[in-house]
């Protein structure tokens, strides 16, 4: 192993231990009340190797919440497929399932899930959310296209809209039980939408 790929592992190592960090801290504090001394001192790392990483809180919590995101993206894309190559033709049966995937997610991950969700971050955050939402709904619609039954712009806006909602309400839900109830309960109401002729 080289001098230069070692060094590229502790920075690797060290990266992970403080978006692990900063992860813990926003949780416990929210975005306001977060410091980067306490992010660092949690990580084990320095200040000035915090910053070597990373400009500033924001982007630490901005580049939490864009792997939350693709990780949430990979869920629903990867259950889509699998409702797809199982046979699955009806395209709002295909949406339904990427949705459930999206949905265990919010629970699976409900900690990052309900700060993401609850408003608060950096300046200028939620005009990302919002751009990241045009983009998910984008794909959604892409996806969709070319299937049995194929879904409307504005049907593909409703269910996009209901699935980022109820992320809210299943990150907080005081049991797996409860969300699980939730996540049934939204897809049916999904499925009634549109219902097969």
């Amino acid at each position: 192993m080289t001098e230069a790929t070692t060094g590229s592992s502790r920075a690797q190592i060290t990266r992970a231990a403080l978006l692990d960090a900063a992860r813990e801290v926003f949780v416990a504090s929210g975005y306001e009340d977060a410091k980067l001394v306490d992010i660092a001192d949690r990580a084990g790392a320095s200040i000035g190797s915090l910053y070597h990483h990373f400009t500033a809180k924001a982007d630490l919590w901005i580049t939490l919440y864009d792997e939350y995101t693709k990780r949430q993206q990979h869920r629903s894309a990867r259950a889509f497929r699998t409702a797809l190559a199982a046979g699955e033709e009806d395209a709002l049966r295909l949406f339904i399932a990427g949705t459930r995937a999206y949905l265990d997610g919010c629970w699976e991950e409900r900690q990052l899930a309900r700060i993401f969700l609850s408003g608060s971050g950096p300046a200028g955050f939620g005009l990302l959310t919002r751009q990241r939402f045009r983009e998910w709904l984008h794909a959604n619609s892409t996806l969709v296209n070319g299937h049995t039954r194929p879904l409307s712009d504005m049907l593909v806006l409703c269910l996009t809209a209901m699935a980022t909602e109820a992320g809210r309400e299943v990150a907080a839900a005081p049991s797996k039980a409860k969300a699980r109830k939730m996540i049934d309960e939204v897809l049916d109401l999904m499925g009634r939408l549109y219902p097969a002729s």
